[in-house]
């Protein structure tokens, strides 16, 4: 009886946790109440990230910083990645990379950089280059070079009369050239391939074990002028100072393959490591040297060392309870 009673009683927490997830799913009238909490669900409501405890640098045995890289070709990161295509989807629905531009445009996200060390801020002004790429195509510019008087009109030759006077020209509303002789385009979540990471792994004497704590995350993708490309160079975006970031991943939902009413927030996602990584750095001696710049030309053997480093950090914790 008393195992029923458990199983009962987890059922019942469950469907409340699903019906919280659902967000008036089950109750709406029309589809825009759909995703609207009730006015009791908003009392009751204290959805909040999980706050790190405090650790103190005396209780800190040993660290070490690594920087891993995520694919986003790999499956169990796909939640991390779609849905690319939002026309269909609804808007409590983003990829990663959807929730970070959205939310920085609103300026509720501001603590992005340069660089992995989070020396210098970067602006939204300073990532237009990299996010939008316009130019005129080649059958544009044949365009203007045929019908230049027309583009240009105000550098039009002048013309002068047989006593040598300048004739006055009208003035003449230069010609627009017509959107299909432009090339735009835009990044998007589509083309971002993957992120990278830098995080602290610690051992807490206190607590007696091996903890993580992310500390970046940065998405990585081709600049707009090299999307549709073949073989484009990918580059680094932007810096984002994930522990000033947690409340607001956290209201965002990344989509559950497993259960669609118990969606997870990407920042309990990314603080459970609940994705793929592979180290491609680790801070060393040699300023902090990545792998691929000892192990030239070999994936095989940097694979293995980014395994190594990564055995090395759990080879601590074993050790620690070996008399």
């Amino acid at each position: 009886m008393k195992l029923k009673a458990i199983v009962f009683g987890i059922s019942v927490l469950s469907m409340t946790f699903a019906a919280q997830a659902q967000s008036n799913l089950l109750n709406a009238k029309t589809p825009d109440q759909i995703g609207i909490k009730t006015a009791a669900q908003m009392e009751s409501d204290n959805d909040k990230p999980l706050q790190y405890g405090y650790v103190h640098d005396r209780d800190v045995l040993m660290g070490k910083m690594v920087w891993e890289i995520i694919d986003l070709d790999e499956r169990i990161n796909f939640p991390l990645y779609f849905p690319v295509d939002t026309a269909n989807i609804g808007k409590d629905r983003r990829s990663l990379f959807d929730v970070l531009i959205k939310e920085i445009k609103a300026g509720r996200i501001t603590e992005v950089y340069y660089d992995d060390y989070f020396n210098r801020k970067k602006s939204l002004q300073d990532m237009k280059s990299s996010f939008t790429y316009v130019d005129t195509t080649d059958a544009g510019r044949e365009e203007i070079n045929t019908y230049y008087d027309l583009y240009f009109p105000q550098k039009a030759a002048p013309k002068y009369d047989k006593k040598g006077k300048l004739i006055p020209q009208p003035e003449v509303t230069p010609k627009v050239l017509d959107a299909q002789y432009i090339d735009k385009r835009e990044l998007g979540a589509i083309d971002v391939s993957g992120y990278k990471i830098k995080g602290y792994w610690y051992f807490d004497k206190r607590q007696g074990e091996m903890k993580y704590r992310l500390l970046g995350i940065c998405p990585v993708a081709p600049e707009a002028r090299e999307v549709g490309s073949e073989n484009p160079d990918v580059i680094e975006l932007f810096w984002v100072y994930f522990p000033a970031v947690r409340d607001v991943l956290h209201e965002w939902k990344a989509f559950n393959n497993k259960n669609s009413a118990m969606p997870i927030t990407f920042d309990h996602l990314l603080n459970s490591r609940r994705f793929s990584g592979v180290i491609y750095k680790e801070e060393n001696v040699y300023g902090d040297r990545q792998i691929a710049e000892y192990m030239k030309d070999n994936a095989l053997n940097q694979l293995l060392e980014s395994e190594r480093v990564k055995e090395k950090i759990r080879d601590f914790e074993q050790d620690m309870w070996n008399y």
